[in-house]
């Protein structure tokens, strides 16, 4: 892992973060229904954050290997132009919507929790994973979350950059 210091200055040049989703906007379970709907999770200390970190002017995407119905309506709902679903390649989809988006890989993050997120936590400028993210990913992230992810991880990492961009207090005050 990189030093705090290291961790800070990267993260004050972040453009665009993406995350993955389960595992890190939700706890990483898969709930069915009897009739085998399924349900998520998502933290509503995490979307405010989202919410933040896009009003600094950071784009905002959502990477995930599999399509979900309700992960459409969590971005949505936040207001993330981003969706990227049906991509075990993420490696290659942080590559092309960076590409896409004009920012250098160095001035991105990759927020992910497993072996199919360890090539885009891997070339993004900060490679983070959440707590309860998988151990060989730990040990290859820049950094790591204190939370686990559905469980206010999303809410620290933005707050993170947030912070270290030098936005975070005028952007909390702006509730006051």
């Amino acid at each position: 892992m990189k030093s705090a210091a290291e961790i800070r200055s990267i993260a004050s040049q972040v453009r665009l973060a993406a995350f993955d989703v389960d595992g890190v906007m939700t706890d990483g379970k898969l709930y069915f229904s009897a009739n085998g709907d399924e349900l998520k999770g998502f933290n509503i200390l995490d979307g405010l954050g989202l919410k933040l970190l896009q009003k600094s002017g950071v784009e905002v995407a959502f990477i995930t290997g599999r399509n979900s119905p309700l992960t459409t309506k969590r971005a949505n709902d936040l207001g993330i132009k981003h969706l990227i679903q049906g991509r075990e390649d993420k490696k290659i989809a942080l590559q092309e919507l960076a590409s896409t988006l004009d920012i250098p890989l160095g001035q991105t993050a990759y927020i992910g929790d497993d072996l199919p997120d360890l090539g885009a936590i891997k070339i993004a400028g900060l490679g983070i994973t959440v707590a309860n993210g998988y151990e060989f990913v730990k040990m290859h992230a820049d950094w790591c979350s204190n939370k686990k992810g559905g469980d206010g991880a999303v809410r620290e990492i933005c707050d993170m950059i947030l912070d270290a961009k030098g936005v975070k207090e005028q952007l909390l005050h702006a509730f006051l």
